[in-house]
């Protein structure tokens, strides 16, 4: 086996825009990946997210940019490079009329694969929990038993970079908890993953995330980082037994640690949610500061924002500022 590229930039891209019929479908995006980390690219259907990881595959060529992946460029790919990447499309690519097992051992026939070639497939289906359906033909699996043979298609020649074009499209949240779990161990296995999905929830499962929309990168950052970039800080919920009262909201504004931003979360004036630079140390001086002011506290603690507010929010900050 060859040995491994150890740069640990896998991919790099700057400036990458595509055009098509004059229309940049995707525009200036700029990002890196470095080896061993799952980036998660996440936007609504038509923002570019496909366009990007075909560029990013080889399949499409760049309008413009620069792109390097795996220490060169996907469109002069050689044949010794194309076997170290694995890209999954996001609609089913497989043969309908051939079982599962035909399927995988015409795609490893692709790479030339001989020895231990049964053992490979074996343990793959195994990886998919498809062992028990080797025999039934592609056309009759489920939606979410032919993304799982797509996967196994996609490792069937061990890849250490894999591109996974929304691979959990169209699947219940069960089996895309699954997916994920899959995605886990192929990290831990020492895999680079470049995976897009439209399920913004699907963030906090990655290492870093950017999000996309009409064509733009508007940025890449920790799952952390993304909440953080949306609200200015990080959340905390404040439920006290009195109610606050104007006075109270005017005095919290005035803490150098909370942001102007104090909402409140219930009519009945006990709830108020706070945007802090960071909430383990503000929590402690929130208490102490309740103390002084003889204020009761029913419970505080810190609010992770779900990545759906997270997104729209991130989006509508950019809308703006544009």
């Amino acid at each position: 086996m060859e040995t491994p590229n150890t740069n640990p930039l896998i991919v790099d891209a700057k400036d990458l825009t595509k055009n098509f019929g004059g229309i940049d479908v995707v525009r200036e995006v700029d990002f890196e990946l470095t080896r061993g980390q799952i980036l998660g690219l996440i936007g609504p259907s038509g923002c570019g997210k496909t366009t990007t990881v075909r560029m990013l595959a080889g399949i499409y060529q760049p309008t413009s940019g620069y792109i390097s992946v795996l220490g060169g460029q996907p469109s002069k790919f050689k044949a010794h490079v194309k076997e170290k990447i694995g890209y999954m499309p996001q609609q089913f690519a497989l043969y309908p009329e051939l079982t599962v097992w035909e399927n995988l051992n015409f795609a490893a026939s692709i790479y030339g694969m001989n020895l231990k070639r049964e053992k490979r497939l074996s343990e793959l289906l195994e990886f998919v929990d498809l062992a028990s359906h080797k025999k039934k033909l592609a056309r009759n699996l489920s939606g979410g038993m032919k993304r799982r043979l797509s996967l196994a298609a996609t490792l069937v020649h061990d890849p250490e970079l894999l591109f996974l074009d929304e691979p959990t499209a169209g699947i219940d949240p069960i089996l895309r908890r699954r997916f994920w779990d899959h995605f886990k161990m192929l990290q831990q296995q020492g895999r680079t993953l470049f995976v897009t999905t439209q399920y913004v929830g699907e963030a906090a499962y990655c290492d870093s995330v950017g999000v996309m929309a009409s064509g733009r990168l508007l940025l890449v950052e920790t799952p952390d980082g993304l909440r953080r970039q949306a609200f200015g800080g990080e959340v905390v919920d404040l439920y006290t037994k009195e109610r606050l009262v104007f006075k109270d909201l005017r005095s919290l504004r005035k803490l150098p640690f909370v942001q102007d931003q104090v909402t409140r979360l219930n009519d009945e004036g006990t709830g108020l949610r706070l945007i802090v630079d960071q909430a383990s140390t503000a929590i402690p001086a929130l208490v102490e500061w309740c103390k002084s002011e003889y204020i009761t506290i029913a419970s505080i603690e810190e609010y992770l924002p779900p990545f759906d507010d997270v997104f729209v929010e991130l989006v509508n900050n950019a809308t703006t500022n544009n």
